[in-house]
């Protein structure tokens, strides 16, 4: 003897299903819309350092030894910019959330500032303790690229986020070599490598958001 079936048990367990995924769907928006956005950040590291270090490699050439005073001048107020965007666009993503969200996003952005606090005071140590000024040159911007890739490393484990996990590792790896190449090479290394790195990532990032957003339009 067989069992009657209800018409609209498939159909409720399809609106069930549909509203999950809704749901699921949404979280996923929320969530991505607390995060950094990568392709702001990357942009504005890449156009700092490539600039910045460009500007120093080529007055350190012109000049024969340490790169002029306009030339550091022009590099920190583009590294000061730099660290004021990410500080006020990280906390300000961070903003609108609450519980373990918030603190971790405002954790991340004040963690540059702590950064980039401690890192004239460790710079201006190594000094006043007697440093040559091709140590405290190679030492300045070995730790600027410690202190960038940490950060990612950190952020990249934070928010879940792969690409830019690999973007701490090949900035570390970048300080390493630009250490290595000695003065005024690390310069070149620190533009080319460093900066470029930022730049395609900020391109690799636009495109991936595009391609998401090409595909969400399909399934709407």
């Amino acid at each position: 003897m067989s069992t009657p079936t209800d018409p609209h048990a498939d159909d409720a367990g399809l609106d069930a299903a549909e509203s999950m995924r809704l749901i699921a769907e949404s979280q996923r928006r929320a969530r991505r819309g607390t995060l950094p956005d990568g392709r702001l950040l990357y942009l504005v590291w890449g156009i700092a350092w490539g600039v910045g270090y460009t500007v120093l490699w080529t007055s350190s050439r012109a000049t024969g030894s340490s790169p002029s005073g306009t030339a550091f001048a022009i590099f920190f107020v583009g590294i000061a910019a730099a660290v004021a965007v990410t500080i006020v666009h990280s906390v300000a993503r961070a903003s609108g959330t609450r519980g373990p969200s918030a603190r971790v996003g405002a954790m991340y952005g004040w963690g540059w500032t702590l950064g980039f606090v401690s890192y004239p005071l460790i710079v201006g140590g190594i000094a006043d303790a007697g440093a040559s000024d091709e140590v405290i040159a190679l030492l300045a911007n070995a730790l600027a690229c410690v202190v960038v890739g940490m950060m990612y490393l950190a952020g990249g484990a934070c928010f879940g986020d792969l690409r830019l996990y690999l973007l701490g590792v090949w900035i570390l790896l970048v300080g390493g070599a630009g250490t290595v190449a000695g003065m005024p090479g690390t310069y070149l290394v620190l533009a080319t490598a460093g900066g470029g790195g930022f730049l395609l990532m900020a391109l690799v990032e636009a495109l991936l958001r595009a391609r998401r957003r090409s595909t969400g339009g399909r399934r709407g």
